[in-house]
């Protein structure tokens, strides 16, 4: 017998103001929650309120045969936030779905953030990991065994810390770059750790989530029974289907016939002899086959074509906004502001930092439908509302040293030029410091008295501009300018410890 395991993400980020609006209260002066609960009614109307009454149907239909119906979900803590704030029908919609013991939900971050990649140690994931554990047993009395990080991010460190948290298993992509010639469709076990790995089958995910309105595809139209004809000549022992669950009425509207997929497929699966559905929980039960390794440096995902974490630290934008996330944790923990500290993690929800992607292609094209904004206006809306976030904190703190950490919005970043041609630009002093070896020393010559200014105006450090003043000043060749700058800030960076990236 062959186990079809079918899974669906569900999420909805807080998205952030396209412009700062400082008379309003401190989480609506950064996050649009008008838009946020906007696309939230039209994302219930099209998709979650008709998807789990088809689904609750079909367990219901099938809870007293031999092959039952199954399905899993996993739901960022933000949307259950904002169920319970704005729409409580379709909370209780899940809610009715976790009475049927056919019916599993997973963990995850409660910000859907990507804190598994800030530090080895990752107390700011494991938090996070606690928090949505908790949410989950309150509203569907349900404590998980199985785990999935945000976007399927997987990695050898990442198993082990969701290993010492307590659970059995951990869903991630399987890419063929971390399986070779090996199938998806077989448990596996991380490695130096008992974890059990679930693999998804990303072709026959897609196949759904991505193909299934493409009228040029040769497959098109893809039927019920055709997807269960497909799963049932599949080889292996374990088909993981995981996809996101707006896929159902949201991405594929439902003139699509997508509901009417999702209504026949569980009848169409279960009259396949060969076929039943299972829990990712069940799974744990099957002897893995093979291990999974994933150096650090090839951290898996779901994201893109790639399958790795391009899709968030991909281009400069990314790494700045990341790095400014990153770095800014200690300080505000160190406020125990219970509100600040709230609205950190909603500046780290994935989303924010996913919506700056550049790349053209396929991926792009993915990027671009979930974005509904221009990566360099995402990017110039974060860093503006964050950098008065910084602001904000720096001034509780009464603590100089979160000015060199403070990024600013492109229209406050520094712009170097030469000969009245654009070089580059650096959006806080950190990002000076790591740039200018690579800035032409005639560049930085031109430069000089504007960098004064712009520290002492807009960083707002006088001792820095002080200090760079008199370098200006001096008859100093290239390389020896060059080498000053970064000695005066690496002397103030040393008051801060960066984590990098």
């Amino acid at each position: 017998m062959k186990d079809i395991c079918l899974g669906f993400e569900v999420h909805q980020p807080y998205r952030i103001r396209a412009k700062l609006d400082e008379k309003l209260p401190l989480e609506e002066r950064y996050f649009d929650n008008e838009k946020n609960r906007t696309i939230l009614d039209r994302v219930c109307r099209k998709c979650y309120l008709p998807a789990t009454q088809i689904i609750r149907e079909n367990v219901e239909k099938f809870e007293s045969e031999d092959k039952p119906f199954k399905v899993c979900f996993s739901i960022s803590g933000v949307l259950l936030e904002q169920l319970e704030r704005w729409r409580r029908d379709v909370l209780e919609a899940f809610q009715q779905l976790a009475t049927s013991k056919f019916v599993e939900f997973l963990n995850q971050t409660y910000y859907h953030s990507l804190t598994s990649l800030f530090s080895s140690e990752r107390e700011e994931f494991v938090e996070q990991v606690t928090m949505h554990r908790t949410v989950i047993k309150d509203l569907f009395g349900r404590r998980p065994r199985v785990f999935e990080n945000t976007e399927f991010i997987y990695n050898n460190s990442i198993a082990k810390t969701v290993r010492r948290l307590g659970f059995e298993g951990m869903l991630t992509e399987g890419a063929e770059r971390i399986l070779g010639w090996r199938s998806p469709n077989y448990v596996y076990k991380a490695r130096d750790t008992d974890l059990k790995v679930l693999l998804r089958n990303y072709q026959l995910s897609d196949d759904i989530a991505f193909r299934f309105t493409i009228a040029n595809w040769s497959e098109y139209p893809l039927t019920a029974d055709k997807y269960a004809a497909w799963l049932a000549a599949t080889p292996g022992e374990c088909i993981n289907i995981f996809i996101d669950f707006e896929t159902f009425g949201e991405h594929h509207w439902p003139e699509t016939g997508i509901l009417e997929f999702l209504r026949w497929l569980p009848e169409e699966v279960l009259k396949r002899e060969n076929l039943r559905f299972v829990t990712p929980s069940e799974l744990l039960n099957r002897t893995p086959v093979g291990e999974i390794d994933v150096f650090e440096y090839a951290t898996v995902s779901w994201a893109d074509t790639d399958k790795g974490i391009k899709a968030w630290l991909g281009n400069e934008m990314q790494r700045i906004s990341y790095r400014a996330l990153k770095e800014m944790e200690p300080y505000v923990k160190s406020l125990c502001d219970p509100e600040l500290l709230r609205i950190w993690r909603m500046f780290g929800i994935s989303d924010n930092i996913y919506y700056m992607y550049t790349e053209w292609g396929p991926s792009g094209v993915v990027h671009g439908y979930f974005s509904q904004m221009y990566p360099t206006d995402a990017f110039a809306a974060f860093t503006r509302s964050f950098s008065d976030f910084q602001a904000l904190v720096m001034e509780k703190l009464n603590d100089e040293k979160i000015k060199l950490l403070r990024i600013f919005p492109p229209e406050k970043a520094f712009h170097f030029f030469e000969n009245n041609r654009y070089v580059t630009s650096v959006f806080s002093l950190v990002e000076l410091y790591e740039k200018v070896d690579a800035i032409p020393s005639s560049c930085l010559r031109a430069n000089m008295r504007d960098i004064e200014q712009w520290i002492r105006w807009t960083v707002g450090d006088g001792e820095i501009a002080d200090r760079i003043k008199e370098l200006h000043e001096l008859d100093l060749s290239g390389e020896q300018l060059r080498k000053k700058v970064k000695a005066v800030l690496e002397e103030k960076l040393r008051a801060i410890k960066l984590r990098g990236l």
